[in-house]
């Protein structure tokens, strides 16, 4: 998995567990204790175990400064995420182990307890995941699922917990290749937009072509887009022209970086009334910045994205450093592109930080993820005042839903 999750917008978008914080001085909270108080199910992924294993944890400090304990969370099979409509008191549990989604409905004592599965093995689906922007949430009775290994999109229904369809995809099916969907999605009135990259299977390396797949919501039919011009463009931005800026994100530009003859990292234009890329827009990302690594694109405030340069005084690259551990981690500065004026400035009052990012909204802050070392831990900071740090977890958090 990657970077959580793209949002409609960033203010819209088994037996019973209590589930307790225990903050950074040690104290401990009951999520229950405050019945009006903004609730948070943050889904962390433990890498290093043996299996690999995941916690569900609700919070109610996600916007302050605490340490979560897994002690009595929701445990996981392999690698999950939760994911929902914020605000909803319902969470919908999955994992790349299984094609079941597992529905946690919020009760009066602020736990979350099972309410339901719907398999989506039917549809030839083997595992959930990869992003928490893989489910899109189109109202209480219809979302959809993404699925690049079968090439498809499931439809189905998170009340009645039901399939109710499927949009294949197959033209997006290039042989040698793994497709994957984007965690960075753009909406445009009934319009999902979602950004496509390919890797080879095997070898490391990104292939040189951007997608988009556009999903009317209103007639659930799909429209596809491709360019030549350069490859896993999987990060996206909603401009003040109305036209989706798609970029090459940090894991693209690692390669670059390291692996002879691979795609420059760019930035594309797509028009979301003609559902095509603007063959007349070319930008490369590195010259944007004034040279250098640059990759991603990560929504900030309306008209502008952060892209993010690698600064190898603090990350060196030596012969045979690895893209993944590049991009994930740490020495990535953060810049700030105007899309109207394509002029970018660096942002030294934020902190050098992990390259792959996820943005998720809590109740008055838009928060995005820092991983440290070694898949040890996620730490969300504030877009804006600096990179303040809030909540840290054990593992890497790639989904994170308000409750209520």
């Amino acid at each position: 998995m990657k970077h959580p999750v793209a949002f409609p917008s960033l203010r819209r978008s088994a037996a019973m567990l209590a589930l307790a914080l225990l903050t950074g001085c040690g104290d401990s909270e009951e999520p229950g204790t405050d019945d009006n108080g903004s609730l948070y199910a943050i889904t962390t992924q433990l890498l290093v175990a043996d299996p690999v294993e995941s916690y569900v944890v609700v919070t109610t400090q996600a916007e302050q400064t605490a340490s979560l304990s897994l002690d009595n969370a929701i445990k996981v099979s392999g690698r999950a995420l939760g994911v929902g409509i914020p605000k909803s008191g319902s969470l919908y549990v999955v994992s790349d182990e299984s094609p079941v989604v597992t529905r946690y409905r919020l009760n009066s004592a602020g736990s979350l307890e099972a309410a339901g599965t719907v398999s989506f093995a039917s549809q030839d689906v083997t595992s959930l995941g990869e992003y928490q922007a893989n489910f899109q949430f189109v109202s209480e009775t219809k979302a959809y699922f993404f699925d690049g290994a079968t090439a498809q999109v499931v439809i189905w229904n998170p009340t009645a917990m039901t399939v109710t369809g499927t949009i294949p995809l197959k033209t997006l099916e290039i042989p040698d290749t793994v497709l994957a969907f984007s965690g960075a999605v753009v909406h445009v009135g009934s319009q999902i937009i979602m950004p496509v990259g390919w890797r080879p299977v095997s070898g490391v390396g990104i292939t040189k072509k951007a997608g988009v797949v556009s999903i009317d919501t209103a007639t659930d039919t799909a429209t596809i887009a491709t360019d030549d011009r350069c490859g896993y463009t999987h990060d996206a931005a909603l401009g003040l022209d109305g036209k989706v800026y798609i970029a090459t994100e940090a894991y693209g530009a690692a390669v670059f970086r390291v692996v002879a003859d691979s795609p420059e990292p760019c930035l594309l234009k797509f028009d979301p009334q003609t559902r095509a890329f603007d063959t007349t827009f070319y930008r490369s990302l590195s010259d944007l910045v004034g040279g250098g690594t640059a990759g991603a694109l990560i929504p900030g405030a309306p008209g502008t994205a952060y892209v993010r340069v690698l600064d190898e005084t603090i990350a060196p690259v030596a012969e045979g450093t690895h893209p993944r551990t590049m991009a994930s981690g740490t020495g990535w500065q953060w810049w700030e592109l105007k899309l109207d004026t394509l002029t970018a400035t660096r942002k030294a009052e934020f902190a050098s930080t992990s390259g792959s990012v996820f943005l998720f909204e809590s109740e008055n802050q838009t928060l995005y993820t820092e991983f440290g070392a070694g898949a040890a831990s996620t730490t969300f900071r504030v877009l804006g005042e600096g990179g303040k740090p809030t909540v840290t977890t054990q593992g890497l958090s790639f989904s994170f839903v308000q409750l209520r």
